[in-house]
């Protein structure tokens, strides 16, 4: 990665807009496809650092990180971690009515991954960059 950028957010549900808000802004004279699979993948994962980690915790936090190289843009958050790993669901599961978010990722982003770190967790998606 070439250059990177982050911002630190309290672990408050709001707060997951405002990290869309982040993410948007760095990414605003790209196009607009990549701009909304962007805000997707830090929705959904900012949202699951609220709902499942420590981070929804008081005083909590997570941490967004934006990585830009010439091909990829980079999403990851950083959460406080959890005893839970992160799950993708199945489709077809008919007992939760949520819980899809990591399946969204997958389809939109050219990679993805999870990686512990002490304290916490980083979740990451590779998003390709496409040369107008």
């Amino acid at each position: 990665m070439l250059k990177k950028w982050c911002r630190i957010f309290p672990g408050l549900p709001w707060q997951v807009a405002e990290a869309r808000h982040f993410v948007a802004a760095l990414l605003g004279d790209e196009g607009s496809r990549l701009v909304e699979d962007a805000e997707l993948v830090v929705g959904e994962l900012a949202a699951n650092a609220v709902r499942h980690t420590r981070s929804g915790w008081y005083r909590g936090w997570f941490l967004v990180v934006v990585g830009f190289s010439d091909d990829l843009v980079r999403i990851e958050v950083i959460d406080q971690g959890s005893d839970n790993e992160p799950q993708v669901r199945s489709v077809i599961s008919p007992v939760d009515v949520g819980g899809r978010g990591l399946l969204l990722i997958a389809a939109c982003a050219k990679d993805w991954g999870v990686k512990d770190r002490p304290g916490g967790r980083c979740v990451w998606a590779d998003l390709a960059r496409v040369s107008v």
